[in-house]
């Protein structure tokens, strides 16, 4: 998987492309950080760690995360659910489903992939990276 990371003199943001719906929650909350038109899309000099941290938080599908560099950085975000702990989907209008627990992806062909954070999946049924979400809902007009 793709990760490209940026940063400041306090956070590392990391972005997974991979794991992005382009929701553009990110763009549209903090726009002076976040800009798609831009490169690279992610300016850390745009505003505030606190303000950065707060957007990043925000992310629907995980593919963005933060992880301090000191501790002036505020808090550090909550970890994964633990095994066992109660499992939170959320159904977005006319979007992914949002698995926001650990669990774990039975394939049809046997394998098994522990997810953790959030997950998007797909409920539309256009993308190409099924189970999972890649923003092909809005593309097709999904309505659910």
């Amino acid at each position: 998987m793709t990760t490209k990371t940026y940063d400041n003199a306090d956070i590392t943001v990391t972005w997974k492309p991979d794991l992005c719906i382009h929701s553009e929650i990110c763009y549209r909350g903090l726009d002076a950080v976040f800009d798609p038109n831009r490169r690279p899309w992610i300016d850390m000099g745009g505003a505030e760690t606190d303000r950065i941290t707060v957007q990043v938080g925000k992310c629907p599908s995980g593919a963005l995360s933060w992880a301090a560099k000191t501790e002036s950085a505020g808090p550090q975000p909550a970890p994964a659910a633990e095994a066992g702990a109660a499992l939170t989907i959320e159904v977005t209008a006319d979007g992914p489903l949002l698995v926001k627990s650990a669990h774990q992806l039975d394939l049809a062909d046997g394998t098994a992939k522990q997810r953790s954070g959030t997950t998007a999946y797909c409920r539309c049924g256009a993308s190409a990276r099924k189970p999972f979400c890649d923003g092909s809902h809005k593309r097709v007009g999904f309505k659910g």
